[in-house]
């Protein structure tokens, strides 16, 4: 059964009644057990104490685009020791993770200069880049993990990418993010039931999803590429009709199967996503190509998808059999 029930949610810039009323729409109407905040400094650790508060249990995942391994490092040790401080204050309710795929968020693992052309290589060059890969990300997580030990007290992971083979000795939890596509689909029930049985310690799906339209579960995390963000403003490439059903049953399927299959635990990605606003011509209509639950409005309304009652449906119903 599923212990941890989750949601990540992006801490971004909102002002922190936004914080809170979403973090107690997260406990209250989608049944959440933990959410996964993602962000930097101090915000995300402000959002961490209101979860908390609201009687969440906290996945802290600190996240700055571009910092160099030092920098990147420093500032998880001042993650690591706020994070300990809210442990003690709340026993057994927080977990940090040093990161999130390394290969491409972080600069050096691969060539490029930008977080976005590094993806793109491993995507396409990734049986090339195994080597260079797997010996650079071990050496970083090695790191990395001994710098948050030195604070952090308490339970630590990593979110892994698929291509990304980590030795999960270093760490307390098993942690992969784990897109279902087109792909995969034939292989994807037989993928998880190896992680959970190949691993003598909690797994936890830190990453799944896909947009609302037709054909993004065959995308998977791949939706967000029928945006053309080189247009102004950033458009639809071709005809990708909106269907948040698609969306809905893609997120119900997998919590079902997670459920199932005796994962630890899940976080959909995401609540929201501000940058992929939602739009009424279906031309600038961004929010189908993100992965959010709920729509976001260029004016910031907000409104819940139908992806955003199915989740809350099927945690709700695992909660009862509890």
């Amino acid at each position: 059964m599923l212990t941890v029930r989750g949601i990540s949610y992006l801490v971004g810039e909102a002002s922190t009644d936004d914080v809170r009323r979403d973090l107690e729409v997260i406990a209250r109407d989608l049944h959440c057990t933990t959410v996964m905040l993602i962000g930097e400094g101090k915000r995300l650790i402000d959002a961490a104490r209101t979860a908390l508060e609201t009687g969440l249990g906290v996945y802290i995942r600190p996240n700055v685009p571009e910092l160099s391994q030092p920098k990147l490092l420093e500032h998880l040790d001042a993650v690591a020791e706020a994070a300990e401080e809210l442990r003690r204050e709340h026993p057994d309710r927080v977990t940090l993770l040093v990161g999130s795929e390394f290969s491409h968020t972080v600069p050096g693992i691969v060539p490029g200069p930008r977080s976005f052309l590094r993806l793109k290589l491993i995507v396409r060059f990734h049986r090339v880049l195994r080597r260079r890969i797997d010996r650079r990300l071990h050496r970083l997580l090695t790191t990395a993990v001994t710098t948050a030990r030195r604070r952090f007290g308490g339970p630590i992971t990593y979110s892994a990418a698929g291509w990304e083979h980590v030795d999960w000795s270093l760490f307390d939890l098993v942690g992969v993010s784990f897109y279902r596509s087109g792909r995969n689909h034939t292989t994807y029930a037989d993928r998880l039931r190896t992680l959970v049985r190949d691993h003598d310690k909690p797994v936890v799906i830190t990453e799944f999803g896909c947009g609302a339209f037709t054909g993004a579960d065959q995308r998977g995390a791949g939706s967000f590429w029928i945006v053309n963000w080189f247009s102004t403003p950033p458009r639809i490439r071709g005809d990708h009709p909106r269907d948040e059903a698609v969306q809905a049953r893609y997120l119900g399927e997998l919590i079902d199967q997670y459920d199932a299959e005796g994962v630890h635990g899940c976080f959909v990605f995401t609540f929201a996503m501000p940058d992929f606003p939602h739009h009424d011509d279906p031309r600038l209509d961004l929010d189908k190509a993100g992965f959010g639950v709920v729509a976001v409005t260029d004016d910031g309304a907000c409104s819940p998808k139908e992806a955003f009652h199915e989740v809350a449906r099927r945690y709700g119903d695992i909660a009862v059999e509890e």
